[in-house]
């Protein structure tokens, strides 16, 4: 863990991570087989940061691969091989939306991780990460859908948005980790994610919301659904 952090920072990243699994869990039809496959996940890659090896940022390859690669088979496994969990009813669809949710909360961490030189500025929502509009828009975007005032196309529309934002402030985050191809935030880079429990950032909640904008998106674009 980190020193001298303080602990709130902390209480609401787990917090935030409990949150993003249920409704996980919720929105992908109560599956036990994926919940357990995203906490067995976690748990290896909190027990590795834990221990500190992804603070060897020297290693070749990059240590920190066997975060991101996972991560991507994760997120290509929901996409082509679970199809059925494009089905979904109306409750469903709304745990997707308030998944983003958490979202708000990550804000909020990585704003005061900026503010104890664990991440720079660019990953706040002080600097290019605008991924906080996501998180203050879930419940209103949930409510409307549930009251039928929310058009499809809307709904598609905010998804794709939310796909764009996620995936421009995770290559932003990449390319400011102390990591060979490092091209951002040279004087305050992004070591944040290299220590329990901030590595689930990359390894547990983006690529569930990765997954979730995307298989809303086929679902809502297949015109022989929803």
């Amino acid at each position: 863990m980190i020193p001298d952090l303080p602990s709130w920072i902390n209480i609401l990243f787990l917090f935030a991570c409990v949150i993003c699994l249920i409704f996980f869990y919720l929105d992908n039809n109560k599956s036990i087989r994926l919940l357990v496959l995203a906490i067995g996940v976690s748990l290896v890659h909190s027990t590795l940061a834990y221990s500190g090896f992804y603070l060897n940022t020297e290693a070749s390859p990059p240590r920190f691969a066997l975060v991101l690669i996972p991560s991507t088979l994760f997120i290509l496994y929901g996409v082509i091989f679970r199809r059925e969990l494009r089905r979904k009813n109306q409750s469903q669809r709304i745990y997707g939306i308030l998944l983003h949710s958490v979202r708000l909360p990550i804000e909020i961490v990585l704003f005061g991780l900026y503010l104890n030189q664990m991440v720079p500025e660019l990953m706040t929502f002080a600097g290019r990460n605008y991924d906080i509009l996501m998180g203050i828009s879930a419940p209103l975007i949930g409510l409307l859908y549930w009251k039928k005032l929310i058009s499809k196309k809307l709904l598609v529309i905010w998804n794709f948005t939310g796909l764009i934002l996620v995936t421009f402030i995770l290559i932003n985050g990449i390319l400011s980790a102390e990591l060979p191809f490092q091209q951002f935030a040279f004087d305050q880079p992004n070591r944040g994610i290299s220590y329990f429990p901030f590595v689930l950032l990359p390894a547990l909640i983006v690529p569930i919301v990765i997954w979730t904008h995307l298989l809303d998106l086929i679902a809502l674009l297949d015109k022989n659904k929803n």
